[in-house]
């Protein structure tokens, strides 16, 4: 299908001053005058330009340019990109309707095998993300970072703070795992984190996050999409959003967790939402910030080591034996990249859940079976597989 129906071109005015030959934008494909081809490409970034889903964050939708103009003056990495850049999504005459072009737009790039990259906007969009999975045949996995749950059902909220509530109840359900990272336990209803526990959601809040951000690794590295909202980030390091908050993220902390999603092999889509340039300061340090998470991003993309053939001897081989159900647990640990995986058996008759039963760990669970102790994760798992 020919995308450029759906794409405006990048103005002129953010590209032309790029003359440093090893800046990033040298490194693409850029619709400028002319829509590059995707079919080729590992990644197709597509700028948001919809806000129509925001109580209080007008603004966002001019956020994509302001990126770009920071993103392409970044060096580029020692890889040979194939990255296109599509140019801005046209909105639809409604909000509704600019979802559903996400959808078609990304459901197209899903199934030629190119990762979608969407920048700007606000955060409701990734509904759209979402939806491009529908036809794919398989159950997904979400990692969101975001300071808030966004699962009001009130209207007056809008929809940027609805969305995931939306995700939830969606049909058909391919909804497998829902991974919620960096929330502050202050600015949400413990309502909501009940709800994700009895689904057996995976709920992190951000002092578990900022304690240990290695240990978040095996969870980033579980999804199959990313939606990552501005508004985790602290307003020290990202003041570009009306939510901004006085605590969260630092931008390095940001970064890692992009690095961390870029690896993710499994991962095959990410949004960055919610960064408003009128609330940015004088140097446009948001707008920095957010281009370098890209930039880490687009590096551990670049890095992956395609470590999925458990059965190769490319991995070494644990079983654990517990005296509690389920007395034996089998861990995998490659010996390219010590990452950790566990095996959680599904019933028969459910094999649709296969893709699902082997699931990154850490070593900390490796050595919790060691000392006979089920791991969480194992339990979790196993929970939404019965």
């Amino acid at each position: 299908m020919d995308l450029k129906i759906f794409f405006s071109a990048i103005d002129d005015t953010i590209v032309q001053s790029i003359d440093d030959i090893h800046a990033f934008f040298h490194a693409i494909r850029v619709n400028t005058h002319e829509m590059p081809d995707y079919k080729q490409a590992d990644m197709a970034i597509i700028g948001l330009e919809e806000e129509r889903g925001t109580v209080n964050n007008q603004g966002a939708a001019s956020a994509a340019d302001e990126i770009r103009s920071k993103l392409y003056r970044l060096k580029a990495g020692t890889y040979s990109y194939r990255i296109v850049d599509l140019g801005n999504l046209r909105n639809g005459i409604n909000l509704e309707e600019t979802q559903l072009r996400i959808k078609e737009v990304c459901s197209i790039l899903l199934q030629n095998n190119v990762m979608p990259l969407l920048v700007g906007g606000t955060h409701d969009l990734d509904y759209g993300q979402f939806m491009a999975y529908e036809d794919l045949d398989k159950l997904v996995s979400i990692l969101n970072v975001d300071a808030f749950l966004d699962l009001e059902e009130s209207d007056r909220l809008g929809a940027s703070r609805q969305h995931i509530h939306k995700m939830l109840l969606h049909e058909p359900n391919y909804l497998f795992n829902y991974n919620q990272l960096g929330h502050q336990s202050y600015l949400i209803d413990h309502v909501s984190i009940s709800l994700l526990e009895k689904l057996y959601f995976d709920v992190y809040r951000l002092g578990l996050l900022k304690e240990n951000i290695h240990e978040m690794e095996p969870v980033i590295r579980n999804a199959d999409m990313m939606t990552f909202d501005i508004t985790a980030i602290k307003a020290s390091d990202a003041c570009g959003n009306a939510n901004a908050q006085p605590f969260g993220l630092s931008g390095e902390e940001a970064c890692q967790v992009c690095w961390y999603a870029g690896l993710n092999e499994k991962l095959s889509s990410a949004g960055f939402y919610e960064y408003n340039p009128d609330y940015d300061d004088e140097h446009q340090t948001t707008a920095r910030v957010v281009a370098t998470m890209i930039w880490y991003f687009i590096e551990g993309f670049y890095n992956r080591k395609s470590e999925q053939d458990f059965k190769s001897n490319d991995y070494t081989r644990y079983v654990v034996s517990i005296e509690n159900d389920p007395h034996t647990i089998v861990f995998y640990k490659s010996k390219l990249s010590e990452k950790w995986w566990m095996e959680v058996n599904y019933p028969l008759g459910k094999e649709k859940y296969a893709r699902n039963c082997i699931v990154p760990c850490s070593y900390v669970d490796y050595q919790a079976a060691n000392s006979g102790e089920v791991p969480e994760r194992w339990i979790s798992t196993h929970a939404k597989l019965i």
